[in-house]
């Protein structure tokens, strides 16, 4: 086993269960974290959480022991937790690091770590390339978890319960407390579990849940809240009468949604969404945030009221970074992860959720309605991603910097800091950006036409394949 075959990418290391992602590398990997926080810090305390994955818990335990064998105290949750529950943590108890044994949206047959350091965000890339500068460097130390709890290396704690306080905190219960919303909540088999539920246990709103048991196969499929995967949420939304569904993905720190009559929404239109809800009913200060794949619609908004838009490579650690640095409103991805000021500079689809929730409760609208005005007001885009899947190494989409030209329309701006984005002088664009995860591309298109934006998708494939 040589270090390459264990690589962090843009959110964590991630394998395949029982091909790379063994018992034995986990163990490498929980090794050369702990040889990283002893290198570094002075108290030695972390927590680890895990999702509802197979043999997550295992994994989260065979950390815990290595890291306590390691001289450093533990924090294991005793139950399957949202990511963000473990970033929280991490932050409200001054901890070094935090680690989530998770695989967030990926298939079944995958699981990974994540590491989140003190301020709760992401591991920046300074962090995860010394974790892995550190790989089978050390000789690989183990205790039992009962000797470990006896001498109270390792403490088996609720972790959900000042998460749960928190978001109470964070949301204005007193504006949804008579809000008779009925919402209709699909935690795809993930931690995302009943949370929402519990925090809304003592309004007047009725929630609703599909697959919030715990299946490590996803009956088959992912848990990425993306439209294919849907079927069932968005039949009910159509057939039965919801305000709103809501969706997280495994490891509950993206989301998507569906309106009234089975519309999927899309995170960029949630971005926009919570940004103006944030902005216009909160009276929050401070920039934006969007990642090379992000949406016009989050450009517009950000001119309108005057706030500074950053823009970072694919990846939720870059937002992190900056969150913890600059004076930020909201910082969001494509793919449904979304931070939030004046908490820890992660994402978190359940609060994500509860402010759309909330939003609706301040406005006294109806969800289509408040999209409506939003598109009318700064813009209506069809944004979509394809992703194709590889059986070589991906090409270099560097070489497309050549194309003049899509679909008749003159190509005004090239952005090559992560994959390729080739920008129309109509507004429209195409990306193409190899995944950081998984053996694929991802193509990306928007315009302010679907048929024209479904005509990029294809010119994209096109791309890809002449690059072979």
């Amino acid at each position: 086993m040589q270090n390459k075959d264990i690589k962090f990418g843009t959110d964590g290391w991630r394998g395949v269960i029982s091909d790379n992602f063994t018992f034995e590398n986990v163990r490498v990997v929980a090794q050369a974290i702990s040889d990283w926080i002893n290198s570094e810090f002075s108290q030695k305390n972390v927590v680890v959480g895990y999702d509802t994955r197979f043999l997550s818990n295992e994994y989260a335990e065979i950390v815990s022991r290595v890291m306590a064998a390691n001289g450093i105290n533990v924090l294991l949750s005793n139950r399957a937790v949202p990511t963000p529950a473990v970033s929280l943590i991490t932050r409200e108890k001054h901890l070094c690091a935090g680690i989530m044994i998770t695989a967030s949206h990926n298939p079944a047959r995958f699981n990974g770590i994540k590491i989140k350091v003190s301020t709760g965000g992401a591991a920046p890339e300074k962090v995860t390339e010394k974790v892995e500068s550190l790989l089978f460097k050390s000789r690989i130390n183990n205790i039992s978890l009962e000797e470990a709890v006896s001498k109270n290396k390792i403490k088996i704690i609720d972790i959900t319960r000042a998460y749960l306080d928190f978001i109470r905190s964070y949301v204005d219960l007193k504006v949804l407390k008579n809000a008779k919303f009925r919402v209709l909540v699909d935690a795809m088999y993930g931690s995302g579990d009943s949370f929402i539920g519990e925090i809304l246990k003592n309004t007047k709103i009725k929630v609703e849940f599909l697959r919030n048991n715990i299946n490590p196969s996803f009956d088959g499929g992912r848990p990425e809240p993306v439209a294919e995967n849907l079927g069932v949420m968005l039949s009910r939304m159509k057939k039965e009468k919801f305000d709103i569904g809501l969706v997280l993905d495994g490891d509950a720190d993206r989301i998507a949604a569906a309106a009234p009559g089975g519309e999927f929404v899309s995170p960029q239109r949630i971005i926009g969404l919570l940004a103006l809800h944030l902005i216009e009913d909160r009276h929050y200060k401070g920039g934006m945030i969007k990642t090379i794949a992000g949406s016009n619609l989050h450009d517009n908004i950000a001119k309108y009221f005057s706030r500074k838009l950053y823009e970072t490579p694919v990846g939720f650690k870059y937002i992190s970074e900056l969150m913890t640095t600059k004076d930020i409103l909201i910082g969001g991805e494509e793919a449904g992860g979304i931070g939030f000021k004046n908490y820890i500079p992660e994402r978190d689809g359940t609060l994500a959720g509860l402010l759309l929730l909330e939003m609706l409760a301040y406005r006294k609208k109806d969800f289509k309605t408040v999209i409506k005005e939003m598109e009318t007001k700064f813009g209506r885009y069809y944004y979509l991603r394809d992703d194709l899947k590889l059986k070589e190494k991906a090409p270099d989409v560097l070489r497309l910097k050549s194309v003049k030209q899509i679909l008749g329309r003159k190509v005004v701006q090239i952005k090559d800091y992560d994959g390729i984005k080739l920008i129309c002088d109509d507004g429209s664009w195409l990306m193409l950006r190899a995944s950081g995860t998984e053996p694929l591309v991802r193509v990306y298109s928007e315009s302010k036409s679907l048929a024209k934006a479904k005509k990029l998708l294809e010119e994209g494939r096109k791309l890809i394949k002449s690059l072979k």
